[in-house]
């Protein structure tokens, strides 16, 4: 009977220390939820981090400047090719000074001069895009003040119209009109992605800190569960029912559940920081993240992915703009290295007089044209090597969209493929988490009736630690890669909307 009744005893003594034991807990359960508390934690969730990021981060307020910029250019451009009026003249034009006079004889005098020569100048201008030239009308007025003979004179022209036209030349206006609409839907689109880029950024951050946090919850509680453990196990030894060993190793344990408990503490906060700063978070709370364990499954097809993708991404309109601007430098070559000409044309009338109104007193016909041009006669080759060099890169442009369509197609495909191993993953690991964290709890109460050793104790923590964090780090991959999907096609598969 004494057997028994020492049994008895032992296991009165556990009972107690484990009632004294659920006590602490409590009272420290009490403290960590009164120091919360004061404390403020924010509790977010994942949708919470994303939405504050795409609105108050560094990041998406530079994307936003960015396009605000090329929008800009882009109207900068439109106005070009719309007609431009403008004043421009001298008003006055003063000089008093000795000139330089040359003398019929050849000998040189200096004259005193005193006068004014003011003019101004109102024009109408429109370019034209398909011919690379431009229009204008315009009307001037000049006038001359003599003040040493105290004359005054006025020159002007009522009226002219006249045309500015390259010929056989490059016209810049005509691969503007075609590349520039480019850059400015290529930009919008870059502004998409930079959102999704933000929405990706901030998931990543997210989960550092989530994984952070769950570590510093698996180390509090194993340092509480080891130094429970100890204490019981320091009574099993009093009486004789664990060995020396087996109490020096969970005493191990303690030390190397503390030990990771100020690792994890001090990587928390590194996480929080990082992820308060991307975001833009200016509040001094604590961040508290609630795992996104809640996953609705959805089916991508690959074929409409990669469609999706072509249709919607900066690069797919970067393709057909590196072509074309690939196409314009070979014209740009060949045209600049032949016969440049250029002509100027105009007609309207003028006149001159004493007074003002004398410039509008029957004006005389003023016409101009002019043609200039340039032959080059022998340039060693230079031409023919300047055209051949734009063929080159031109070939070389094509084969590198080549590559690039077949890398984005590539980076669709694999990601449809991995988000949809990675819902399974996701469900898988937070089944294996389960029945990890059940199978320590068996663990730990056969333990303390000692039913278990201390080395397979020590296996079911492993695992159990090993499953959370792994169910973690699921989720994590998951939500990596279907932010990745919306920014590889500008699609939401979820809702099957394009994102605008």
């Amino acid at each position: 009977m004494r057997p028994f009744s020492l049994f008895s005893v032992v296991d009165k003594l556990i009972k107690l220390l484990l009632e004294r034991t659920l006590l602490a807990r409590l009272l420290t359960l009490v403290y960590l939820t009164t120091h919360t508390a004061l404390a403020q934690t924010q509790r977010m969730t994942l949708e919470d981090v994303v939405s504050i990021a795409q609105g108050q981060s560094v990041a998406a307020k530079q994307a936003a400047t960015t396009q605000r910029t090329n929008y800009w250019k882009y109207r900068s451009f439109l106005a070009d090719y719309k007609p431009q009026l403008s004043l421009d003249g001298t008003l006055p034009g003063f000089t008093r000074s000795f000139v330089e006079v040359t003398q019929p004889d050849g000998t040189i005098a200096y004259q005193p001069v005193s006068l004014n020569n003011s003019a101004l100048n109102l024009s109408l201008s429109q370019n034209i895009a398909l011919t690379g030239g431009s229009i204008f009308v315009q009307k001037e007025i000049k006038r001359f003040d003599n003040f040493l003979e105290s004359q005054t004179l006025y020159n002007g022209v009522p009226f002219s119209v006249g045309l500015i036209q390259p010929l056989f030349r490059f016209n810049p206006m005509r691969w503007e009109r075609r590349i520039e609409p480019l850059k400015y839907q290529e930009s919008n689109q870059q502004l998409l992605e930079s959102k999704e880029e933000v929405s990706l950024n901030a998931t990543m951050y997210y989960f550092d800190l989530l994984v952070a946090q769950v570590n510093l919850q698996i180390a509090e509680k194993n340092l509480m569960n080891n130094d429970t453990l100890y204490k019981i196990a320091r009574k099993k030894l009093e009486l004789g029912r664990i060995s020396q060993n087996d109490l020096l190793q969970l005493e191990l344990s303690v030390l190397t559940a503390r030990k990771d408990l100020a690792s994890a503490q001090q990587t928390a906060e590194v996480a929080s920081l990082k992820l308060k700063t991307y975001i833009g978070y200016r509040n001094d709370n604590r961040l508290e993240l609630a795992p996104p364990n809640q996953i609705v499954p959805f089916s991508v097809d690959i074929r409409r992915a990669i469609d999706e993708a072509f249709a919607n991404r900066a690069a797919s309109v970067g393709f057909r703009r590196r072509l074309l601007e690939a196409e314009r430098e070979v014209d740009r070559a060949r045209k600049e290295n032949g016969l440049n000409a250029s002509m100027q044309a105009s007609f309207g009338l003028s006149n001159r007089g004493s007074r003002i109104g004398d410039v509008y007193v029957r004006p005389q016909d003023s016409e101009i044209l002019e043609i200039r041009f340039s032959v080059p006669i022998m340039t060693w080759g230079r031409a023919q090597a300047r055209t051949e060099t734009a063929k080159a890169n031109q070939q070389l442009t094509q084969q590198s969209v080549e590559q690039d369509k077949l890398t984005l197609e590539q980076q669709v495909f694999t990601q449809v493929t991995l988000l949809q191993m990675l819902q399974k993953q996701v469900k898988l690991t937070a089944e294996a988490d389960q029945i990890a964290q059940d199978r320590y709890q068996i663990a730990q109460n056969r333990f303390i009736l000692g039913d278990l050793s201390v080395t397979d104790l020590g296996i079911a923590t492993q695992e159990k630690d090993r499953a959370r964090r792994d169910a973690v780090l699921a989720l994590r991959d998951y939500w990596q890669a279907y932010y990745t999907l919306r920014l590889l096609t500008l699609y939401d598969f979820e809702t099957n909307q394009k994102i605008q």
